[in-house]
């Protein structure tokens, strides 16, 4: 009789959860492919940040502050987006010295297509699961994002 698989060990649950997370992104990458969106992961990111900017659109400043960057990168990143015309620059009503970031219609378009291919990525991984494994397994997941929040 065989003994039943021991448990993963730390180091081997770390290697598999970033063998995951860079397979999850080749699958994203392939999906926005096929969509023929062409933006790096830190402007995918700024744009993200852009959008959970509800009520006034952030400054170059809280840009910064978001992604732990000097406001250097940032100006580079908006820079970029300008150019695929996915942000604009716009003076703060209340002081024309300070500059905000809002997302434009194609900013906004693309966000949705973004989101998509991450969804169609994470459909991609899953499959194999049955739907009351991925019901434990985003039960597990979200313990984890909710234990980090907390520490953060």
């Amino acid at each position: 009789m065989s003994s039943p698989d021991p448990a993963p060990t730390e180091p081997d649950l770390a290697e598999q959860l970033v063998r995951l997370t860079r397979r999850m992104h080749r699958a994203q990458q392939r999906h926005m492919e096929d969509l023929d969106i062409a933006l790096t992961p830190a402007q995918t990111r700024l744009l993200r940040i852009v959008d959970h900017y509800r009520d006034q659109a952030p400054r170059m400043a809280d840009l910064a502050a978001r992604l732990e960057v000097v406001p250097r990168a940032v100006t580079t990143l908006v820079d970029a987006l300008e150019a695929k015309d996915a942000v604009r620059r716009v003076p703060d009503p209340a002081n024309r010295r300070v500059v905000r970031i809002e997302l434009t219609d194609t900013g906004r378009s693309t966000l949705r297509a973004l989101r998509g291919a991450r969804r169609d990525a994470a459909r991609d991984i899953l499959a194999p699961l049955t739907a009351e494994e991925r019901e434990v397994l985003g039960g597990l997941l979200s313990t984890l994002v909710d234990g980090a929040a907390t520490r953060c």
